[in-house]
């Protein structure tokens, strides 16, 4: 049988690269990862937003090529029905989707101005309008899913939902942004979860600098 692969970029950068490797951990999928450098000219025109996300995450698993990360999510769901990647209950389900896609195609301005460097910090930084009307619509997001399901994730245990909204939990490390509980804690949850500490360990330690990421926008 053909090895699985998980095609990926940065760990400092790539905000997509890191939900379809969350993504994968969560479902239990064995799998190696095949990094493309950031100064790959077609991966550093993707990490600054300039040209579409073709390259990754992208998962090779019996000779398919899955490249989109709702299309990954939905895909390992099929294949590892007990991995917990979408909840249990039917409303749940259609709720846990609907986030997914606004936050596969939304937040265009916190994306642009506020782009994941795990390694930085700004501490005091303003966001802009834009970004600040973002920043209050995921956490409103993240407030009602957490009250209806109690906690201590979006819908009680991890779901597909916690690794497509784990890149802004380190946007907002990375850019200030202050939270009140209960949406402190569930970002604590998020960032102390043992396959984002895999991640950020190796982000932190990885050698390559994209320098548009690393000055304050």
């Amino acid at each position: 049988m053909a090895q699985t692969k998980l095609i990926i970029g940065s760990k400092n950068y790539g905000s997509w690269s890191l939900r379809g490797w969350l993504l994968a951990k969560l479902a239990g999928l064995e799998f190696v990862e095949e990094i493309i450098p950031p100064d790959d000219p077609m991966m550093r025109a993707e990490l600054l937003l300039l040209s579409p996300s073709y390259l990754v995450p992208c998962l090779i698993h019996e000779g398919l090529r899955i490249w989109d990360t709702l299309a990954i999510a939905e895909y390992l769901h099929e294949i590892r029905p007990k991995g917990g990647l979408l909840p249990k209950d039917r409303a749940d389900r259609a709720r846990c989707r609907s986030i997914c896609g606004e936050m596969h195609q939304g937040f265009s301005s916190l994306r642009s101005s506020m782009p994941m460097n795990i390694r930085a910090r700004h501490p005091g930084f303003v966001p802009h309008s834009g970004a600040r009307a973002d920043i209050e619509r995921i956490t409103t997001i993240w407030r009602e899913c957490l009250a209806m399901s109690k906690g201590p994730y979006l819908f009680g245990d991890l779901t597909m939902a916690d690794a497509m909204f784990a890149p802004v939990v380190t946007r907002f490390v990375t850019w200030d942004v202050k939270l009140e509980s209960p949406l402190s804690g569930y970002a604590q949850r998020i960032l102390a979860w043992p396959a984002m500490q895999e991640w950020i360990e190796h982000a932190r330690k990885e050698p390559e600098e994209v320098p548009e990421f690393e000055a304050e926008f």
